[in-house]
């Protein structure tokens, strides 16, 4: 399937979507967000994908935030509409039963930063440029900013991002937990494809039900979840197959 904003490979078992807006930073417009979905929805029941890298096209921006010329003359109604299809996406994204890895490769602000928020691990280049600029046009982050950067990063730094404004540089941002790792801007593709790698050795079902427990961390189901989603993979194929490989001292072959 092709799309209008993105570009997208699939590859022993990693799919690599690309948000291909290089005229305009791969700033987010209603576009992007159709095509975000659409290919999410896609990925979510493709069996021939166990993991997931977004970037953006080129060389100095992951994205660089929303399409502003697009909402800049919206109603406080449809503001709220725009708000909640930002949120369902990326909560898509967040809900994935596949890992999705961050490839930060420039700029990330505002929207561009809330996507990389709703993607279980980030990667970042060593040019990459960090912030939440939304209270500069009067405004809040309103893609789900306030809500994932405080869990990951403490409420004091997220609100010294969100009051000031203010860009981080890649290395802060890997400081305060924001990204997992830096890379030069020529490594940053390959050490994602190598942790992307590492992960689909490992058991799809696993995963899956990992990032359902971790997504339920922070709710008051959060240690049920783990007991049930612990107990239910014992009697899954995966299970059987990854104690089989351990016993008999080789490596498993999941399905």
């Amino acid at each position: 399937m092709s799309y209008e904003s993105i570009k997208l490979t699939i590859e022993r078992k990693i799919a690599v979507v690309t948000i291909n807006r290089p005229e305009s930073l791969n700033a987010l417009n209603a576009q992007v967000f159709n095509d975000l979905e659409n290919v999410f929805d896609n990925l979510a029941s493709d069996k021939n994908v166990n993991c997931v890298i977004v970037t953006g096209s080129g060389e100095k921006s992951f994205v660089a935030g929303a399409d502003i010329k697009e909402f800049s003359a919206y109603s406080s109604e449809k503001a709220k509409e725009l708000s909640k299809r930002g949120h369902s996406v990326f909560q898509k994204i967040e809900d994935l039963n596949k890992p999705v890895i961050a490839a930060i490769n420039g700029f990330a602000l505002g929207g561009g930063l809330e996507l990389a928020l709703s993607c279980h691990i980030r990667y970042a280049s060593e040019n990459a440029k960090l912030g939440l600029p939304e209270v500069t046009l009067g405004l809040i982050p309103g893609y789900g900013g306030t809500q994932r950067l405080p869990k990951l990063v403490g409420k004091g730094l997220a609100n010294e991002m969100i009051f000031s404004a203010k860009m981080i540089t890649a290395e802060k941002a890997k400081s305060i937990g924001l990204v997992n790792e830096v890379f030069s801007l020529e490594e940053l593709f390959s050490k994602t494809q190598e942790l992307a790698e590492q992960i689909v050795k490992n058991s799809p079902l696993g995963i899956a039900k990992a990032i359902k427990a971790v997504n339920a961390s922070d709710k008051e189901n959060g240690m049920e979840t783990e007991i049930d989603s612990f107990g239910e993979l014992f009697s899954g194929e995966d299970f059987k197959e990854g104690v089989s490989a351990f016993l008999e001292k080789r490596k498993p072959a999941f399905n």
